[in-house]
């Protein structure tokens, strides 16, 4: 499958989510047997720890279509790079989405402390780092500022992954992979890509 042809995979089944005729994300007891012996991701998602955002049933689809990490924020730590290069490597997925959504309260948080000059109390403080050099231009509470933040963050994540992993560079050089950003609307339930 290429890049294209999996992104229109995820829209069609975003399109069924959002529509309430969703037909594959509640449907994995047959699936389950199918993909025991082996998995074939089609896609890559870097998503959002938020309950509200599984992959799976925000694009509609079935056990074993999609090799998803789910960080809050969709931070790309070195775990996550990791794991996506060995999913590269091991099943070449064509595409890989890192999936921003509305109102992350990792990006607010990261505003919140952007804006007051606070830290983030434990290890909740590695993920405002994380998150802080592609929103610290946005302003806590102003109109929109979250949204913006939200988008911008989704944007560096996906820009960096080819500069930060030599697996995924020369993936994306040689064709094989497509890195690119979007965004969930909780609201309507529709995903738009950011590139």
């Amino acid at each position: 499958m290429t890049a294209d042809t999996a992104w229109q995979a995820l829209l069609d089944g975003n399109g069924r989510y959002a529509s309430d005729t969703a037909r594959n994300c509640n449907k994995n007891y047959d699936r389950r047997v199918e993909v025991a012996a082996g998995q074939h991701p089609f896609a890559m998602i870097l998503g959002c720890a938020d309950s509200r955002v599984p992959p799976e049933v925000v694009f509609d689809q079935r056990l074993g279509d999609l090799f998803t990490v789910r960080v809050a924020g969709n931070v790309a730590d070195d775990i996550a790079i990791g794991s996506f290069e060995y999913a590269v490597l091991h099943f070449a997925p064509s595409l890989l989405v890192v999936l921003g959504h509305e109102k992350c309260g990792a990006v607010d948080a990261t505003l919140d402390a952007v804006k007051t000059g606070s830290t983030a109390p434990g290890q909740i403080g590695s993920i405002v780092a994380a998150i802080k050099p592609a929103v610290s231009a946005f302003q806590a509470g102003s109109p929109g500022a979250l949204d913006h933040a939200v988008r911008a963050n989704a944007k560096a994540v996906a820009n960096s992954l080819a500069v930060r992993s030599t697996v995924m560079k020369e993936a994306v050089a040689t064709g094989k992979l497509r890195i690119m950003a979007a965004y969930y609307s909780l609201t309507d339930g529709r995903v738009r890509s950011l590139d």
